[in-house]
């Protein structure tokens, strides 16, 4: 039988660590990004009228304390119109998708993007098949305190997005902030790619994993998530929660292939719902 973790859970553990981590941003980024948040219907919604790279606008977390109505839909967009969002990802656990979902996605203007996976593993199973693939040919392990912003740049840079700004925004959960616990891998003594593990009722939640594009086939990216989830295990988690894009008809996704080959599970698709002012 698979291993699965309530999508309550996994959902909460992927939400709070994007709340936080647009909450950490400095001040200043926060103001020359646009950038705002809120709760609402038990989820998290974040906003950045000034984002360039389409991903930062996000809604998730929702169903599992309060169902998803049409009335949270529209506070929702409410929300992202008075923010000036230039658009926004809606995700929600297929299980908490009312019946009448295509009807308000309709009325509403949403369209129906490229899925996610949501994955899980327990903790012990990935810390076992992470020693046993200790092989990288980089170093890996925590971030000195010092090199957030480098770190922060690296991920962008990674991630194909732009480095002024973003690279604070990032750097933010770098330093001081003690459920959160940063990683990176150097080549030799170059910062070469990021991992961050956002620790919060017994789950550590992946985030940030990123490799530059020279440095890539070496293991950076197996051993960052190795090297969180030995961190999960001292600091007593007994899930990690990770999410990854869905492979499509001759794609290959490196990320997920190598958390499959540590034992994390794939719990369910999740498709991303797209709202643009445009469109409702």
């Amino acid at each position: 039988m698979p291993i699965t973790i309530a999508s309550g859970a996994a959902e909460r553990s992927e939400a709070e660590a994007l709340f936080e981590f647009h909450a950490a941003a400095p001040t200043a980024i926060q103001a020359a990004l646009g950038m705002n948040r809120t709760r609402l219907g038990g989820g998290i919604v974040t906003s950045m009228a000034h984002d360039t790279t389409s991903y930062w606008n996000k809604a998730l977390g929702f169903g599992d304390t309060a169902p998803v109505t049409e009335d949270l839909l529209a506070e929702i967009i409410a929300f992202y119109r008075a923010e000036k969002a230039p658009t926004a990802v809606i995700q929600i656990a297929p299980s908490q998708l009312p019946a009448d979902w295509p009807e308000l996605c309709a009325r509403h203007g949403l369209r129906e993007g490229a899925p996610w996976l949501k994955l899980a593993a327990p903790v012990e199973e990935v810390v076992a098949r992470a020693g046993d693939e200790n092989d990288s040919t980089l170093s890996c392990g925590p971030l000195p305190p010092g090199d957030a912003v480098q770190w922060g740049t690296v991920m962008m840079r990674a991630f194909g997005m732009p480095e002024p700004l973003y690279s604070e925004l990032a750097a933010g959960t770098a330093t001081g902030h003690e459920n959160w616990h940063p990683h990176a891998v150097w080549l030799g003594s170059e910062l070469v790619g990021t991992g961050t593990l956002a620790v919060r009722d017994g789950i550590g939640q992946m985030f940030g994993g990123a490799v530059l594009p020279h440095a890539r086939q070496r293991g950076g990216q197996t051993a960052l998530l190795g090297a969180r989830a030995q961190m999960a295990q001292k600091l007593g988690c007994t899930w990690l929660v990770a999410e990854t894009g869905a492979e499509g008809p001759g794609e290959h996704n490196s990320s997920l292939h190598n958390m499959l080959r540590l034992g994390f599970i794939v719990q369910y698709e999740r498709p991303n719902w797209i709202w643009t002012p445009d469109q409702s």
